[in-house]
């Protein structure tokens, strides 16, 4: 059985990719180290390390350890601290990835709320596409996922964030379509499109992207592709082309000399989902904010007349 005191050596090893400054990081001696490390390879029966004359390189299956080790050792220290919280006190995390949305902005005042009464409770974002979030919820490496789409009702538990995001598409403001009010699919025909990584994979965007652009992805002109929207901004200001986005992700000032944001028009409309997996036994801090979400949501819904 893998022992997590070595799983923790082995992934400062990775890390320092030196037997002699990872044996420095840990205060062993570096023969106990080399030990360690070979007695766990004779035990899977795997060469993990390639052991050169001035680094450390991990095999196929060395990296396959590294990023396994670094789930389980998560894993371990979050079990720990939600062990070891209660009630009067919270002090252990929540984590929470999350899709780039203005609308993440909800869950950030709740979590406002939660560190004003709970100082020592802390909140780690992840952020990545939907897919991504899914696969870190379903292995509990994180609590909480936000995301776009459809998700089995079945097997998670699921809050609709109460703000509604629209797609619009970000330019500069020297190109002609700036003096629109709006944008329609025509005048993106034979624009220089930046799309995102996810979008172009099928995510739960390209259907409604796809249907309302009239075309195939593939006959327009794609200049760029981006995972991250600021890195997609940057794009936009050095002229790689216009960015189909999500408004409020990048925060464009009326000063701003160089770009602009304009809404599609017929629009589109997206809304978070807050999802946990049902049956899950949650950290009393976890429990606590997942409350406090369904009351803001609820009193919101008070607050807020229904979108059509």
């Amino acid at each position: 059985m893998l022992d997590l005191r070595v799983l923790n050596y082995f992934l400062t090893v990775a890390r320092e990719e030196s037997i002699t400054r990872a044996a420095e990081a840990l205060h062993l001696s570096q023969p106990t180290l080399s030990r360690q490390l070979r007695d766990m390879e004779e035990m899977l029966g795997k060469e993990l390390m390639i052991r050169g004359p001035r680094r450390i390189t991990l095999t196929e299956e060395g990296l396959f350890l590294k990023k396994r080790a670094e789930e389980i050792l998560s894993l371990a220290s979050n079990t720990e601290q939600e062990l070891r919280s209660d009630d009067t006190e919270l002090n252990g995390s929540i984590r929470i990835g999350s899709a780039e949305s203005d609308s993440v902005r909800f869950l950030m005042h709740a979590a406002r709320k939660m560190q004003l009464k709970y100082p020592h409770l802390h909140f780690h974002i992840t952020s990545g596409d939907g897919q991504q979030m899914m696969e870190l919820l379903d292995k509990s490496l994180i609590d909480i996922a936000v995301v776009y789409g459809h998700v089995d009702t079945d097997k998670y538990e699921v809050l609709l964030c109460p703000t509604v995001d629209h797609w619009g598409i970000l330019l500069r403001r020297d190109n002609p379509l700036s003096q629109k009010e709006k944008i329609t699919p025509q005048d993106l025909w034979d624009e220089k499109l930046i799309v995102s990584n996810q979008v172009l994979q099928g995510d739960n965007h390209a259907d409604k992207l796809q249907v309302w652009l009239k075309k195939p992805f593939a006959d327009l002109h794609i200049s760029a592709t981006y995972s991250l929207a600021y890195n997609a901004s940057l794009m936009v200001r050095e002229g790689l082309g216009s960015c189909i986005m999500l408004e409020k992700i990048i925060r464009v000032q009326e000063e701003d000399d160089t770009l602009c944001f304009r809404l599609l028009d017929p629009p589109i409309a997206d809304r978070l989902l807050i999802v946990w997996k049902r049956f899950q036994l949650f950290s009393k801090g976890t429990q606590q904010f997942i409350q406090l979400l369904k009351q803001e949501r609820g009193s919101q819904e008070k607050l807020t007349p229904p979108t059509p």
